[in-house]
């Protein structure tokens, strides 16, 4: 297995119409590609669900029906999504829902997805066991992350992509990155 940082990345993030992945859609879609321990390309789109976003999801995301309303539809950009994804670590906070989503989205769009994933929840618990909440707000708070670079905000795919990258490098440089290793 190649160290982490060896290994290519796709750092995830989705915002979706609800928690449910059987039948809740994703409305926004962001990829932080990374190389040799670098970013090499970040990639986010609107994504039209085909339905109504809920009024506490817009509320919270800041994504409304009309900010989708011209976005192209999942099975539009699936294949691009697959090719992207292929080959690359599934990185996400809280990987179980990102992943969840998306890979109901692509069999919805007829393409099978599978991939190893790095859960940084998951992460965060093992490293930092000392704390008591590891949700993506509380690691912003407690390693002091930037989540609003180049205009991203927090609910929003880029925004929470980017600040799970950073959250990597930081527990990388407290911890070591052998400590990140064996939760692949």
């Amino acid at each position: 297995m190649k160290p982490l940082f060896d290994a290519p990345l796709a750092i995830v993030d989705v915002e979706t119409t609800g928690a449910h992945p059987a039948w809740d859609r994703v409305t926004e879609i962001a990829v932080v590609e990374v190389e040799g321990g670098a970013v090499v390309s970040e990639w986010s789109t609107l994504v039209n669900p085909g339905e109504s976003i809920p009024p506490a999801i817009q509320a919270l995301t800041g994504i409304t029906n009309a900010m989708v309303a011209d976005a192209p539809a999942f099975e539009d950009l699936a294949a691009d999504l697959h090719e992207r994804l292929d080959g690359r670590i599934f990185v996400a906070h809280n990987a179980r829902f990102d992943y969840g989503f998306l890979r109901h989205e692509f069999e919805r769009a007829g393409l099978r997805f599978q991939a190893r994933t790095l859960c940084t929840v998951k992460l965060s618990r093992r490293l930092y066991p000392e704390y008591a909440r590891h949700n993506l707000n509380s690691l912003i708070d407690r390693h002091r992350l930037k989540f609003d670079l180049h205009g991203a905000a927090r609910h929003r795919a880029l925004g929470d992509a980017r600040a799970v990258w950073q959250f990597i490098r930081v527990a990388s440089e407290e911890r070591g990155a052998g400590a990140l290793e064996s939760l692949y």
